[in-house]
């Protein structure tokens, strides 16, 4: 069978169950199987695919028509342009938290003067870091900081290792194992999470890729969505430091309850609301 026609049918078989954007789907197995980019895999129609290579597409296919996402699939995902490796042991990083990277980083650069005064790294916590994502993007963009990254999951410690050792960056990146900020050995400049924040009522409602694969640990936010955040909040005067900034992932329709735990927590903080390109408030930052 030609690439072409082996295109083709993939998209077919994706379309025939509901798989959204079958186009793309295809193109990610395809060239993750053949190590070809788009443009190669549509430059080259008549090349000819291997058994070995029919069969391993088709096992690929039939995971995927399961609804197995694809980034477990491929044990690759895309974030902030950095490639990481992610499997079932952490949650797949999602677009929307890239915003959470942009303003870190303008935090910051903005402070720039004051780190070169302090004459030490700036100390950055990335807080449930998974897969090590944001914390890895951070000292990717901000070689001159020094980042701790906590997670109460001892298995997705194990994914950020990989991609930290992957990167060069374990004397940069200390991985933490703990609840939210209690692993921390020092107050830091910034801290950074993306904590679960969807209510165990609505998890059912997810897609199948997230209810049957994604660890629930990552996603489930309690009653209101909020545990997580509300305990961090009460955390976070302690581990802090002066003119320190805490910036918060949240959820569609979530800041209202979220600044209310801000006024009951932390009275005396100014905090502002960052929208994402939907216009959705997707970022909570919090100045002290």
């Amino acid at each position: 069978m030609t690439l072409g026609q082996e295109i083709r049918r993939s998209i077919t078989a994706f379309n025939s169950n509901d798989i959204e954007d079958a186009h793309l789907e295809t193109n990610i197995i395809l060239g993750h199987i053949l190590n070809l980019t788009t443009s190669q895999l549509y430059s080259q129609p008549e090349l000819l695919l291997t058994s070995e290579q029919l069969a391993e597409l088709q096992q690929l296919i039939e995971r995927r028509l399961c609804r197995e996402p694809t980034a477990y699939i491929t044990r690759r995902k895309e974030f902030y342009e950095i490639d990481f490796y992610v499997d079932s042991r952490v949650l797949i990083p999602r677009p929307e938290t890239e915003l959470i990277v942009d303003v870190a980083i303008d935090f910051v650069n903005s402070h720039a003067q004051y780190q070169s005064l302090s004459k030490r790294p700036f100390l950055i916590a990335d807080i449930g870091t998974g897969c090590g994502s944001i914390a890895i993007s951070l000292a990717l963009n901000l070689p001159q900081s020094k980042i701790y990254a906590t997670d109460i999951s001892s298995a997705a410690l194990e994914v950020a290792q990989l991609n930290c050792k992957y990167y060069s960056i374990t004397k940069q990146v200390t991985l933490l194992n703990g609840n939210l900020l209690e692993p921390l050995p020092e107050p830091v400049d910034l801290i950074v999470a993306n904590l679960p924040y969807i209510k165990s009522s609505e998890i059912a409602n997810l897609s199948p890729e997230i209810t049957n694969y994604e660890p629930r640990i990552a996603i489930d936010g309690g009653i209101n969505g909020l545990n997580q955040i509300n305990d961090l909040l009460q955390q976070v005067k302690e581990m802090i430091s002066p003119q320190g900034c805490l910036l918060l992932e949240i959820g569609y329709d979530q800041e209202i309850e979220v600044i209310s735990l801000i006024n009951q927590y932390l009275p005396n903080a100014k905090f502002s609301l960052i929208p994402d390109y939907n216009e959705v408030n997707r970022v909570v930052c919090i100045s002290f």
